[in-house]
């Protein structure tokens, strides 16, 4: 260890990637292990941007691309800003990147100074806090509960604010907890900001087809709000592209140059073939992932249902993405099973062990009070997932 830099020293490892790896262990020992923790969708690429992939391999798309993307993708998603956000990106304030986790990597980057500060609302993705951590700067968590919907306030943030603050990150729809802010949440969390012009947005916006709510709102539409955000967005979550390793930005030109700078010096240019396939991909009409998301929403219901059930499970109703954050506070302290629950960690632990569950400790996303369940799996194997929650619990 003593060869190894610091930085990796002191980085976490992703507890979601650490907690599916830990049932993939189990389940290679034979044990009948059902998975809740890893974020992806259940189903398959859509064929037409398979197709598309296939007649790029056929159009011989094998070699780099320019570092920020081809030009016919970044026209697409200028497209596809317009038409589902009403927002309007040139092509030279777009990146394209290998997945999300890589364009706010990069914002983190160029935007943080060792020493400064960024904002996050927990709970809040894994790697949110890290990426800041690897710029040499500090992470400001502000703490939301379940009453609130995960939601923080105007008074909140303002609180939150001080002269090294240089930016705020959040999701919406959120991993974990899949709270949705509206159009009138977010106004009044842009006016804290009209009096702090240095302080940048970064709005990760990777679930926004899968949303519940009926309607869906980029903070950078709201007035004063364009010239300071940067939305980042992908192809992973809606068209369950997961593994094609596809994000973007859209943002301020200087900040995008800035980004491609960085990229050009880490990984250059994303696949050439997934990039090809994602032009497809983002020119679709939204429509055609209506029966994905009403799965999503069913689903939804069903586990908000059955959580419902369990004594000392609190639970709210998340109105996007497809996961459920219960607050399971209420077990600790308690010995179960000769195992003493001393925190979410604990009890992730013991789900894992006794009830042959795999799910995230909530610790991990800012919030040691809730778990984190995704619902991207069957409604048969949900329901046998809460029953052995529940008959575990019992205890």
């Amino acid at each position: 260890m003593s060869a190894l830099s610091d930085r990796i020293n002191n980085l976490s490892t992703s507890q979601t990637l650490a907690m599916a790896a830990k049932a993939r262990e189990l389940k290679a020992q034979g044990k009948d292990i059902i998975s809740l923790s890893l974020g992806e969708p259940d189903f398959n690429t859509p064929d037409f941007i398979k197709e598309a992939a296939i007649q790029a391999i056929h159009d011989n798309y094998s070699t780099y691309s320019p570092v920020d993307g081809y030009a016919e993708l970044k026209d697409a998603i200028c497209r596809k800003f317009k038409r589902d956000n009403n927002l309007d990106y040139k092509p030279s304030q777009i990146v394209v990147s290998t997945g999300a986790k890589q364009s706010l990597y990069n914002l983190c980057q160029v935007l943080l100074n060792p020493g400064d500060e960024c904002i996050l609302p927990a709970p809040y993705w894994v790697s949110y806090a890290e990426m800041v951590k690897m710029a040499e700067a500090n992470p400001v968590e502000v703490p939301t509960t379940i009453e609130s919907d995960f939601k923080i306030t105007p008074a909140q943030l303002e609180a939150a604010i001080t002269p090294k603050t240089k930016l705020i990150m959040f999701s919406s729809p959120c991993n974990p907890s899949g709270s949705v802010y509206n159009e009138a949440e977010l106004t009044a969390l842009a006016r804290v900001l009209d009096n702090y012009p240095n302080i940048y947005v970064v709005s990760d916006e990777i679930y926004e087809h899968i949303n519940f709510s009926g309607n869906f709102c980029s903070i950078a539409t709201i007035p004063g709000m364009y010239d300071k955000t940067i939305t980042v967005n992908g192809v992973a979550k809606a068209f369950a592209m997961t593994g094609w390793r596809i994000g973007y930005i859209g943002g301020p030109e200087f900040i995008a140059k800035a980004c491609t700078k960085m990229q050009g010096q880490v990984t250059s240019g994303a696949n050439s073939i997934a990039q090809r396939a994602t032009i497809t991909a983002v020119d679709a009409d939204p429509a055609v992932l209506k029966d994905m998301v009403a799965a999503f929403h069913s689903r939804r219901d069903l586990v908000v249902g059955l959580l419902k059930e369990i004594p000392g499970v609190k639970i709210n109703v998340p109105e996007g993405a497809f996961y459920v954050f219960p607050d399971v506070s209420s077990f600790f302290g308690k010995t179960l099973k000769g195992v003493e629950i001393k925190n979410a960690d604990d009890l992730s632990m013991y789900l894992l062990e006794h009830a042959n569950v795999a799910t995230v400790t909530g610790d991990a996303f800012g919030n040691p009070d809730c778990i984190r369940f995704s619902y991207a799996t069957s409604e048969e194997i949900l329901t046998e997932a809460l029953k052995r929650i529940k008959e575990a619990l019992a205890a």
